[in-house]
Order: C-alpha cells, then sequence, then structure tokens
C-alpha cells in the first residue's frame, strides 16, 4: 500500500504560480510512475502530467506544455508540480496517483494509489 498526500494548492489569480507536492508513505515509493490529475466542478477526472520513477521522463497534457513542470525526489518521498502562468481553466481538484505504469498511462482506472486532493482556485 501507498499513502499518498497533496499540499500546496489554494487561491491565486491569473498569471500567478502555484507548487503542489505529493508526499508519499507505505510501500517504495520510487518504484511507481506518479500522475498529476485534475477535476474541476461537473466535469470528469482528467491527466495533467506524470512522471517515471526515476525522474527521468516526463509527459503533459497538451494544455498545461510549457507551464506546469512535474519532478520527484524519491530521497524525500516527493513528486512536486509546479504551476506557472495558471489560468481560470486550470480551476480544479488536483490528485496525484501512483501505479506500476509507463508515462503515457493516462487513464484514471489504472492507478492503483489516489490521495485525497487540493483545491486550486485561480480567478481572473
Amino acid at each position: 500500500q501507498v499513502q499518498l498526500v497533496e499540499s500546496g494548492g489554494g487561491w491565486v489569480q491569473a498569471g500567478d504560480s502555484l507548487r503542489l507536492s505529493c508526499t508519499a508513505s507505505g510501500r517504495t515509493f520510487s518504484d511507481y510512475t506518479v500522475g498529476w490529475f485534475r477535476q474541476a466542478p461537473g466535469k470528469e477526472r482528467e491527466f495533467v502530467a506524470t512522471v517515471s520513477w526515476t525522474g527521468g521522463s516526463t509527459f503533459y497534457e497538451d494544455s498545461v506544455k510549457g507551464r506546469f513542470t512535474v519532478s520527484r525526489d524519491n530521497a524525500r518521498n516527493a513528486v512536486f508540480l509546479q504551476m506557472n502562468s495558471l489560468k481560470p481553466e486550470d480551476t480544479a481538484v488536483y490528485y496525484c496517483a501512483a501505479g506500476s505504469l509507463g508515462i503515457y498511462t493516462i487513464a484514471t482506472s489504472k492507478y492503483a494509489y489516489w490521495g485525497q486532493g487540493t483545491q486550486v482556485t485561480v480567478s481572473s
């Protein structure tokens, strides 16, 4: 079992930045690909970014490319999502998830472990 806890969400204005953290406990976190997903009110949960177990490979949803950066520090059992140039359409609850998967796995059903989410609100 892996327990995941997200933090770092908040309320910001368009153009601002936020850094989300996902901290893990339990089984060896470094074995897993970690994904970030988000869910806006009334919408399905959607893929944002993934990072490989080494941190050497990443994959992004098109709308966040060039604005968001995913990274990890396995020594700290943590994964980060640096979000720059935030837009109102980025408003959502952001979740991290982990699984023994490739970085191009974007289907939520494939991820075994999930955090509880952190709210990000971007005002115009």
